[in-house]
Order: structure tokens, then C-alpha cells, then sequence
């Protein structure tokens, strides 16, 4: 009877280790899966970030003539009292060549 229960008991052992291998390997499997479905996921991010369109500029400042920015200027020191009407008439005649 010693030899059936020490048969057993290896069988038992035996079977044992073979479930603790192919649950080890069905881990290593599930951790391949997911690392490859996370360089998937990442390569993708990639290719959507290369392929976004890049964003507008900003349209620029229409350019202000020089002449014009003065103009303005003198228009709206006027406007404030900081000027008089002669003191504008003139260094706006002096702005425009006149």
C-alpha cells in the first residue's frame, strides 16, 4: 500500500507542477498580448499625431502706414485737449508734407 500512496502522491505533485507551469505560461501570454497591443496603441497615437494638421498662424497685423499711425496719434491727442485746433492743423499739415 506504501507504493500506491507515494504513486499518488506523485501524481498529485506531478500534476500539480503542470498546472503552476501552464498558469505561468498563460501569464506570460496575457503580458506579451498586452505589451503588444500597448506598442499598437502607441504606434497609432503616433501616426495621429504626425497626421494632425498643424494650427493656423495667426493672420498678421495689417501693416500701418507710417503716415497714418501719426495721423491717428495727432487725431487722438487732439481729441483729449492735449492739443489745440492750430497746434492739430499744423503738425498735421507738417505729417503730410504740406
Amino acid at each position: 500500500m506504501t507504493a500506491a500512496v507515494v504513486g499518488t502522491a506523485a501524481h498529485v505533485g506531478a500534476s500539480s507542477a503542470n498546472k503552476k507551469a501552464a498558469a505561468q505560461q498563460d501569464a506570460a501570454a496575457t503580458q506579451q498580448q498586452l505589451a503588444e497591443q500597448e506598442a499598437e496603441i502607441a504606434a497609432l497615437q503616433a501616426q495621429q499625431a504626425a497626421a494632425a494638421p498643424a494650427p493656423a498662424a495667426a493672420p498678421a497685423a495689417p501693416a500701418v502706414d507710417p503716415v497714418t499711425a501719426q495721423l491717428q496719434n495727432l487725431a487722438s491727442l487732439h481729441s483729449q485737449g492735449i492739443l489745440s485746433d492750430d497746434e492739430y492743423a499744423a503738425a498735421k499739415a507738417k505729417a503730410l508734407g504740406i
